[in-house]
C-alpha cells in the first residue's frame, strides 16, 4: 500500500500541498476551518509525519530567517575570567572554534567555569533552556582535572576538551602533538649542526601533558652520543625569581641550543652576556604572534579549536553523549618556522654558553 503524503491529502481536499503543510503546522495563515479539515483528513487517511524530514525542514526554515541552526557552549576553564581575550595563547583556540562553528552554521555561547555563581546543575538548566547539547572546554593550563561540581554536565552533554587529556573524567580531546613537536624541533636543530640541544620546561607543564615534552626530547637525543644528551632544566618557576640555579645548569651542561616555551628565558640568557644565536641557539616551542624573530614551532592552536568543533559535531550526529567509554584523541601537527635565534653551525664549531 502506498504511503500517505501531504500530496495525497492535498489531492483529497483539492487544495495545494503548501496549504496542507502550513495547516499541519497550525500556521495562522490558514483559516481555522481549513486547518481542521486538513487534520481530520490526515487522521482519516493515516498520514504519519516523517520526523527526519520534518526536522530538516525546520532547520532550513531557521536558516532562511538568518538564525544559527544550533549553538555550542564554549567553557572557559582558565582561572582568569577574561582569558578568552587576554591570555597569550587561549584566544587563538577560541578564534579557531568561532571560525569553524560559523562555517558549520553554529552559534557560540561562552561560560566561565570558575564563576562562583555557576555549577553543574545550574549550567545544565541554562544549556537545556537554550537547546545546547555540545560543549567545548578551553583553557586548562594548570591542571588536567575538570571541576568536580560540573560532573553532571559531562554526563549530560557531548563534551570535547582542547589542549590536554583530562582525568576523572577522561573526555575526548584534541591538542597539538607535543611529543612529535619536540622530536621535530630536535631534528631541525641537529640538521642545522647543533649537537647539545637542551629542554627548558617547567615540570608542572610537562606533567600536565603527561611528559610528552620530555619524552619527545629523549627520543630526539637518541641520535646523539650519550655524552651530548643534556638533561632538561625544569625549575623554571623558581628561575623567574632567582636565576642562579638556571645559570649553574647552563655552566654545567653547556647546551648549544635551548628549546623553551618561555620568553623570559631569552632575557635571562642575554643578561649573562650570551649572544643569541652567535653563542647559543634558542628555539621557541610555541611560537606566537609576538615571537616572529624566534625560530621555533607553530602549534596551530586555531586548528585545534577547529578540530574540537568537528569532533563535537561528529559526536552529536552519532548521538554520542556523556563520558565516553572509549575517549577519542585528535592530535594536530606543528610546523617549523625559521627565525633569527638559530644559525647554521658547522660541526664542532658551536660555542658553549659558559
Amino acid at each position: 500500500m502506498a504511503s500517505v503524503t501531504m500530496a495525497t491529502i492535498a489531492r483529497e481536499l483539492k487544495v495545494s500541498k503548501n496549504t496542507v503543510s502550513l495547516a499541519l503546522r497550525h500556521d495562522p495563515q490558514i483559516p481555522p476551518a481549513t486547518r481542521a479539515r486538513v487534520h481530520a483528513a490526515a487522521q482519516r487517511l493515516g498520514y504519519a509525519r516523517n520526523p527526519v524530514v520534518a526536522h530538516l525542514m525546520a532547520e532550513l526554515r531557521k536558516q532562511a530567517h538568518g538564525r544559527s541552526k544550533h549553538t555550542l557552549a564554549v567553557l572557559n576553564a582558565h582561572r582568569e575570567r577574561d582569558a578568552f581575550r587576554t591570555h597569550p595563547t587561549i584566544p587563538t583556540y577560541v578564534a579557531g572554534i568561532r571560525r569553524r562553528a560559523e562555517a558549520q552554521g553554529y552559534g557560540i555561547d561562552e561560560f566561565w567555569l570558575h564563576d562562583p555563581q555557576l555549577d553543574g546543575p545550574r549550567l545544565n538548566r541554562i544549556l537545556r533552556a537554550r537547546g545546547i547539547r555540545g560543549v567545548i572546554v578551553v583553557g586548562l593550563m594548570e591542571e588536567n582535572r575538570l571541576p568536580e561540581r560540573f560532573a553532571s554536565t559531562w554526563r549530560a552533554h557531548t563534551c570535547v576538551v582542547t589542549g590536554v587529556r583530562t582525568h576523572e573524567p577522561t573526555l575526548s580531546f584534541c591538542c597539538v602533538d607535543h611529543h612529535a613537536l619536540v622530536l621535530q624541533a630536535c631534528e631541525r636543530a641537529l640538521a642545522l649542526g647543533y649537537r647539545r640541544p637542551a629542554l627548558v620546561i617547567d615540570e608542572r607543564i610537562d606533567r600536565l601533558v603527561e611528559g610528552r615534552f620530555t619524552s619527545g626530547m629523549m627520543i630526539g637525543q637518541l641520535a646523539l652520543p650519550a655524552r651530548d644528551r643534556v638533561p632538561a632544566f625544569t625549575a623554571v618557576e623558581a628561575a623567574r625569581g632567582d636565576p642562579r640555579e638556571f645559570y649553574a645548569w647552563l655552566d654545567r651542561e653547556k647546551p648549544d641550543v635551548v628549546f623553551t616555551l618561555y620568553r623570559f628565558v631569552r632575557r635571562l640568557i642575554e643578561a649573562r652576556g650570551v649572544k643569541i644565536p652567535r653563542d647559543l641557539g634558542l628555539l621557541q616551542l610555541e611560537r606566537r604572534a609576538g615571537d616572529r624573530d624566534w625560530a621555533g614551532m607553530d602549534q596551530h592552536n586555531d586548528r585545534t579549536g577547529e578540530a574540537a568543533v568537528d569532533m563535537v559535531i561528529s559526536h552529536l550526529h552519532n548521538n554520542e553523549c556523556g563520558v565516553p567509554e572509549f575517549p577519542r584523541a585528535t592530535l594536530i601537527g606543528a610546523s617549523w618556522q625559521p627565525g633569527k635565534t638559530l644559525r647554521r653551525v658547522r660541526r664542532g664549531a658551536a660555542k658553549a654558553s659558559a
